[in-house]
């Protein structure tokens, strides 16, 4: 199991992909930093919520690159430094995407609501399920094993409900930005890549969850695994 040539084979694609999304990320973003916006990130988004009214939802600056969310507990939106104060396309493009999941959780969008509920889960899986799995293999534990895909199942089930809460985001957030005159025609064209761009690194670790649960599906398929390690 440990060094099975298959598993490699399974995620090759997904990880290329990521790596590939990864710098599609990091160039689209160095160049829309590079365009100027009429807002800075905090006052784009705080222009959406208001607009949408949900002057009740804060922002606040947040440490690390690329580290915006929002918080649904709290209402909060935090945005990372670049995006806080960057009077950038890049900055207003993230902004408003993170606003996007404040106006989903207003409207009470029903994948966001699903994501949510499922976080506690997702996170135990991905700490424990790799684990369970590992420890089953080494001590020949069937039960122990399903459980562990049980568990990494979780997590797969939570990025893909996942995926719609940040494709519609990031739709709200260029809808937004063009009907509150935020954003030019010529602008949007830098938002766009920017927010596809991101969107990519969801696909790509969605896919690689999605191919290792269907590596292990496959391998310990058909009962004991004792005749397999």
């Amino acid at each position: 199991m440990f060094f099975d040539p298959m598993y490699f084979l399974f995620i090759a694609p997904a990880v290329l992909l990521g790596l590939w999304a990864q710098f599609r990320v990091r160039s689209t973003f160095a160049a829309a930093q590079q365009m100027p916006a009429p807002l800075s990130g905090a006052a784009a988004a705080r222009h959406v919520l208001d607009s949408a009214g949900l002057t009740s939802v804060q922002i606040e600056p947040v440490d690390g690159f690329l580290s915006d969310h929002y918080d649904p507990r709290d209402k909060v939106l935090r945005l990372s430094p670049d995006v806080y104060n960057g009077r950038t396309l890049a900055a207003v493009g993230i902004a408003a995407h993170e606003a996007g999941h404040a106006l989903q959780d207003a409207h009470a969008y029903a994948p966001l609501a699903i994501r949510n509920a499922a976080v506690p889960i997702a996170g135990f899986g991905s700490n424990f399920g790799f684990w369970a799995i590992i420890l089953g293999a080494i001590f020949h534990a069937p039960m122990l094993i399903w459980i562990g895909i049980g568990l990494f199942g979780a997590m797969v089930f939570f990025q893909v409900v996942n995926l719609p809460v940040e494709f519609d985001a990031s739709n709200r957030a260029k809808a937004q930005l063009a009907d509150l005159g935020i954003v030019d025609a010529e602008g949007m064209r830098h938002v766009r890549s920017v927010l596809n761009a991101a969107a990519w690194t969801y696909v790509a670790a969605t896919l690689q969850s999605i191919m290792i649960l269907l590596y292990y599906l496959l391998r310990f398929a058909g009962g004991s695994s004792n005749d397999r390690d």
